[in-house]
C-alpha cells in the first residue's frame, strides 16, 4: 500500500515555501505534493510541483485520489492589507478554499488530517489587547479577519458534526528571509532588514510605538508541524490555537538593527494599515499551546535579527554593509 502524500497548497508564499522545504527534510521529498496557481514550467521548489487553485473543488478532489492524499496543509489566502483591496475576492478565497479542504476530508477516507491557518487577525478593536487570552471577545474590523473568525467556527463545525482532524494555529506576523512578504500588516518587519542591508533607509507604516506579537518563521514551522505531528487526543482546541513568539514595535526593531548596523535610520509614515494594527493584540497568551502540546517559542528579538541580517546580505552581494 503507497505511503499517504502530503499536500500543501500555497507553497510559493511566505510559509508555504519554507513549509515545503522543512517537511521534505522530516517527512521525506517523495511523500510531499507542492501545489500553488503557478505554473508547474515557472517554479523550481524541492518537492514534486503540481498546479492547483484551492478553489476549483473537482481538480482538487482528483490530486487528492490521484496521490493517496493523507494530509493537506491548506495556506492559501489573501492577506491582510491586500484583502481590503478586494474584499470581495478575499473573502472567496478564504472561505471556499477552506470548504473544500474541509468537504473533501469528509468525504475522503484517505484524508485523515488538516492543517488551515487562523491569524490575530480575528481579534478586534473590543479585545482584551495585552495578553490575548485564547476565549474573549473577538470583532474583527478586516475582511481577513472576519473570514479567518468565520473559518475558525466552521474548522470546529466539521470536526463536531463529521469528526474531521483539523487543525489551527492563530498567527502572529511571521517574519522570514527566505519569501516575500504577502501583503500583510506586520510586512514591515521583513523589509525592513531588506533597507538596513542595503544602507538605505526606511520609511515605516506603522507608528514607532505599535507593539504587535510577531515570531520567526522558523518557530512557525516547527509550531505548525509540531501540531499536527501531535496524537489526537492532545489537540483539545479544535477552532484555532493562540500562538506566541516575541512582541515589539517598530521602534524595537529599528534598534534592534542598529545594534549591527549603527548607520541605520527609520522614519514613521502611518497609512491604512495603522488603524489595522491598533485593532490587534500586542502580546498573546499562548498559555493552552504549550500545556496541550508542548509548544516554546525559541527565537527573541535580538536572535532574529542577526539571523534576518546575516542571510539577507548574501542576497544583495554588491553590499558592504560595514
Amino acid at each position: 500500500m503507497n505511503t499517504p502524500k502530503i499536500l500543501v497548497i500555497g507553497a510559493l508564499g511566505q510559509i508555504g515555501s519554507e513549509l515545503v522545504e522543512e517537511l521534505c527534510l522530516q517527512k521525506g521529498t517523495e511523500n510531499v505534493i507542492a501545489s500553488d496557481i503557478r505554473p508547474e514550467k515557472e517554479v523550481n521548489i524541492a518537492a514534486q510541483y503540481l498546479q492547483l487553485n484551492v478553489m476549483d473543488k473537482e481538480r482538487l478532489y482528483a490530486v487528492i485520489q490521484e496521490y493517496q492524499i493523507g494530509t493537506i496543509y491548506n495556506l492559501a489566502a489573501i492577506l491582510s492589507a491586500k484583502g481590503e483591496q478586494d474584499p470581495m475576492f478575499a473573502w472567496k478565497l478564504n472561505m471556499e478554499g477552506l470548504f473544500n479542504t474541509l468537504e473533501a476530508a469528509k468525504d475522503i477516507s484517505h484524508l485523515t488530517k488538516i492543517f488551515w491557518p487562523s491569524s490575530i487577525a480575528v481579534f478586534g478593536p473590543n479585545s482584551p489587547r495585552d495578553n490575548t487570552p485564547q476565549y474573549c471577545v473577538m470583532d474583527p474590523n478586516t475582511v481577513y479577519g472576519i473570514s479567518k473568525l468565520a473559518g475558525e467556527r466552521w474548522c470546529e463545525y466539521y470536526f463536531e458534526k463529521y469528526g474531521v482532524d483539523v487543525r489551527s494555529l492563530r498567527y502572529p506576523g511571521l517574519i522570514g528571509y527566505k519569501a516575500a512578504p504577502g501583503g500583510g500588516t506586520t510586512d514591515y518587519a521583513v523589509d525592513i532588514y531588506h533597507y538596513a542591508v542595503q544602507n538605505k533607509p526606511y520609511q515605516c507604516f506603522l507608528r514607532e510605538d505599535t507593539a504587535l506579537p510577531m515570531m520567526y518563521m522558523e518557530d512557525a514551522i516547527r509550531a505548525t508541524i509540531l501540531l499536527m505531528d501531535s496524537p489526537p487526543e492532545q489537540i483539545k482546541n479544535r477552532s484555532s490555537y493562540n500562538l506566541s513568539g516575541m512582541s515589539f514595535s517598530p521602534l524595537g526593531i529599528t534598534q534592534s538593527i542598529q545594534k549591527q548596523i549603527p548607520g541605520f535610520q527609520c522614519t514613521y509614515v502611518p497609512d491604512f494599515r495603522q488603524k489595522i494594527a491598533d485593532s490587534w493584540p500586542m502580546s498573546i497568551d499562548d498559555t493552552e499551546a504549550r500545556n496541550d502540546w508542548g509548544w516554546k517559542p525559541e527565537f527573541d528579538l535580538e536572535k532574529m535579527t542577526g539571523i534576518m541580517l546575516e542571510n539577507i546580505a548574501i542576497q544583495y552581494p554588491e553590499v558592504t554593509t560595514g
